[in-house]
């Protein structure tokens, strides 16, 4: 964790030390192989090559970055589990994956799409705190995830969480063009915080977030939503929002 300097006076908030994201275990290894290769072509092939290798290993390392972060604290919130950009919101059935009794309803719900490319963190977090009722894993194709079709198309894999107050939220991992795995740090039946990690994509995909019925999200097209930070919505709360892209 970020060290806290103590302020004298209690109503100051405390200051935050930035510190060099970590690598995360899952990516350590690609960073090992890339940097073993760099060496090898620099030292004995050649140093343009082992040049434009240091890039990649470079690369490589902020890929698989695991930054801290700050997620807010509220029973209603529902935040962020991705990094990226927010390229749609529509109303649509939920996963039949995670649809039925006990479930998700089978009714419209508003799905909240981020696109996480190549340079996106792309550790995934739960969007709220509460216990991980399901989980499926459906292969399939690897379109571009940014496609609406990708939802039904693509290998993927769906989490339904439900939150302390009852409430569920649908969470799915969508594989793109140049991802070829998912990876899950959860399990059915597990507690869940808000924020907590709970999986990771290689390399460059997408997450939906299905909201319950009532719920409209804090967030608009064309913005970048940060996992872990960033907002979504407010349980119960339908704003409407409005904005202006220049």
């Amino acid at each position: 964790m970020p060290e806290l300097e103590k302020p004298d006076n209690p109503l100051v908030t405390t200051n935050v030390k930035w510190r060099f994201p970590s690598v995360h275990p899952e990516g350590r290894k690609f960073l090992l192989i890339a940097a073993v290769l760099t060496i090898v072509v620099y030292s004995g092939i050649s140093h343009f090559v082992g040049w434009l290798l240091v890039g990649l290993t470079i690369w490589v390392a902020a890929f698989f970055r695991d930054p801290i972060r700050t997620t807010p604290e509220g029973a209603n919130l529902i935040v962020a589990p991705a990094d990226g950009l927010i390229t749609m919101i529509a109303k649509v059935p939920p996963p039949r994956e995670l649809a039925g009794a006990g479930m998700l309803e089978d009714a419209e719900m508003t799905r909240v799409s981020i696109f996480m490319s190549v340079f996106d963190v792309h550790i995934n977090r739960s969007p709220v705190a509460g216990r991980v009722l399901k989980m499926a894993y459906v292969p399939g194709k690897f379109l571009n995830a940014d496609l609406d079709k990708a939802s039904e198309d693509n290998e993927r894999q769906h989490f339904l969480i439900e939150a302390a107050g009852g409430y569920k939220i649908g969470v799915t991992q969508i594989a793109g063009l140049v991802a070829r795995r998912i990876l899950t740090f959860v399990q059915e039946g597990e507690s869940v915080g808000a924020g907590q990690r709970i999986g990771l994509i290689r390399f460059g995909s997408r997450v939906d977030v299905y909201l319950p019925a009532g719920t409209g999200p804090l967030v608009l097209l064309g913005q970048r939503s940060i996992a872990g930070e960033t907002v979504l919505a407010d349980l119960g709360l339908d704003p409407k929002l409005k904005g202006t892209s220049q």
